[in-house]
């Protein structure tokens, strides 16, 4: 009987399965959509990285953004993460160096302010990208945040430097704040980085 009831699972359950397609079938579809993607590099062998192949289950221009998104928020908690360690902590309630337990110590109200920050960010880029501005470094087109006003007076290869150099900055920090969370919660698993670092 439990057999029975087992292989009725995995029947049932196949029912749900998507159809099997063919793999390159999927991946000519996005072939031309990778061929220019800024990101190629000594350090991904000449090539498109993508290891899971999430191209063939997602727009590229959605992974780029949220590779772009991704790589700034981790260089934004690569600095947060070292700051208290390498200077200090300012008068108030969080008085550790400990990035982990210093979430525990914010009040409440510094949560609600960084929450509605960050919306009001990604209100201010969405809004411009429907003015046809970029936020992703397109070369092309108006910056969607611009505080220094610089971008409009770059020319085409300076920007096209300035935004090959921000997904890199941006992938090294992805690695860099996983490297620092790894070695905290497992010490000893980073090599290089002493224990509670």
């Amino acid at each position: 009987m439990k057999i029975a009831l087992f292989l009725t699972a995995i029947a049932g359950a196949s029912a749900f399965a998507p159809a099997s397609q063919p793999a390159r079938a999927a991946s000519q579809l996005n072939a031309g959509e990778l061929e220019g993607l800024r990101g190629v590099g000594p350090e991904t062998a000449g090539k498109i990285f993508d290891p899971l192949e999430l191209a063939k289950w997602a727009p590229v221009e959605h992974l780029r953004k949220a590779e772009l998104a991704n790589g700034r928020s981790a260089m934004l908690a690569t600095v947060g993460w070292l700051f208290p360690k390498v200077v200090g902590t300012f008068d108030g309630p969080v008085d550790t160096t400990d990035p982990i337990a210093a979430f525990s110590k914010a009040d409440p109200q510094w949560w609600a302010q960084f929450i509605i920050f960050c919306g009001t960010i990604e209100a201010v880029k969405y809004r411009a990208e429907f003015e046809g501005k970029s936020y992703t470094g397109e070369v092309d087109k108006e910056a969607a945040i611009d505080w220094a006003k610089q971008w409009g007076k770059m020319d085409a290869a300076k920007r096209e430097d300035i935004a090959m150099k921000e997904i890199k900055n941006g992938r090294l920090a992805m690695i860099g704040i996983a490297s620092f969370a790894a070695n905290y919660f497992i010490p000893g698993s980073v090599p290089g980085l002493s224990e509670g670092f």
